[in-house]
């Protein structure tokens, strides 16, 4: 089997794509897959370490402000389906999986010409305006919320969940601990802020890490950007990195990823739905901070829906002043049957067998 995977350039969209290339392969360990779309550095270096091939393709880029770019893209975007339909004749996949994004437009729009099967995934509970474009060029439409089935044609919808790597939630806090020179005896809030890293939670941390580090640990993914900015903030409070337990890092690799969740008693976090689903799976309490620039306000759609079901703390980015960070922190630190309850109910958007299901959809449009 031959499978094209096509995503719009981030984390929350390569990840996904790679635990179905996973799936696949557990059924036919001879597939072939080829990444078309976006080319920043993450997708050629994460694809490729997971034996799949790239190809670039240009594409414009949806803006929500008016830019002088935007006659640039008037020409990127015609040119990357021609690039598109130039890489799919020579490859010629069996199918398309696409999780959306403007990246991924001219890929869908070559495979639709050369009539290759598409099967789609929404991953937030309010579609893009390039998924619902996409969605109607596409056999399958996946979904992760119940809320974005409205948006498609229902025949093509399956509620799926969001795939997310089958042992993101069999980390061990033991090696965890061991490696990093946390101690056991403090419980641990682990900060992401999405595959890139976010400024604005970096900084909420940094401005209030002496009245957190009174009641715990913090282990902070701060983003390769960010890196510099966040230790020397911390520094500015006489606070060394690996030292009166903080312990900030640029970047996780999978191994880490997973025994930090595993390891985490609170953990703060964009919105992002590849995010949720990792916290999902390991039933952990959670801090959520949408992106307030997101498309379609989706990281806020995402945080509330998990809101409404009990199963997270919102906090937007427009209140995240020290006091009531830290106020939130120690609720839930202190209150053990709040955040029991909340890792019941997030639990519940865990699905297991998310990426299983779009192998069989991508199986049936394939035959």
């Amino acid at each position: 089997m031959r499978v094209v995977l096509t995503g719009g350039g981030t984390g929350g969209h390569i990840f996904p794509l790679i635990t179905v290339a996973d799936s696949i392969r557990k059924i036919d360990n001879q597939a072939e897959f080829m990444f078309m779309g976006p080319n920043s550095g993450l997708e050629r270096r994460v694809m490729e370490k997971n034996r799949i091939r790239v190809r670039s393709v240009m594409s414009g880029k949806a803006r929500r402000y008016f830019s002088l770019l935007y006659l640039l893209d008037i020409f990127k975007f015609p040119l990357g389906i021609l690039q598109s339909l130039w890489h799919l004749l020579w490859f010629m996949p069996d199918a398309v999986f696409s999780k959306g994004g403007h990246g991924a437009m001219p890929v869908v729009i070559a495979a639709w010409i050369y009539q290759i099967p598409i099967l789609t995934h929404e991953s937030d509970s309010v579609p893009g305006i390039a998924n619902r474009i996409i969605g109607k060029f596409s056999q399958r439409i996946a979904v992760s919320y119940p809320r974005a089935e409205r948006y498609f044609v229902k025949d093509k919808v399956l509620l799926t969940g969001n795939p997310v790597r089958e042992d993101i939630n069999k980390g061990s806090k033991e090696a965890f601990l061991q490696k990093f020179n946390l101690t056991e005896s403090r419980p641990v809030i682990f900060v992401i802020g999405g595959s890139q890293g976010s400024r604005a939670i970096n900084m909420a941390i940094v401005k209030s890490l002496p009245d957190i580090l009174k009641h715990a640990q913090v282990v902070h993914i701060t983003g390769e950007k960010n890196y510099k900015e966040a230790i020397h903030g911390a520094r500015a409070h006489g606070i060394k990195e690996g030292h009166e337990g903080y312990f900030p890092f640029s970047f996780f690799e999978l191994e880490d990823m997973k025994n930090a969740y595993a390891s985490a008693d609170l953990i703060i976090s964009r919105a992002g739905a590849n995010s949720i689903s990792e916290i999902a799976a390991n039933k952990k309490p959670a801090i959520l901070i949408p992106l307030p620039s997101a498309a379609n306000n989706h990281q806020s759609m995402n945080a509330y829906e998990l809101a409404e079901a009990g199963g997270a703390v919102v906090l937007e980015e427009s209140n995240l002043g020290e006091h009531i960070l830290l106020e939130k922190i120690i609720k839930m630190l202190q209150d053990k049957d709040f955040s029991r309850k909340l890792m019941e109910n997030i639990g519940g958007f865990y699905h297991s067998d998310a990426s299983d299901k779009i192998t069989e959809g991508l199986l049936e449009i394939a035959n």
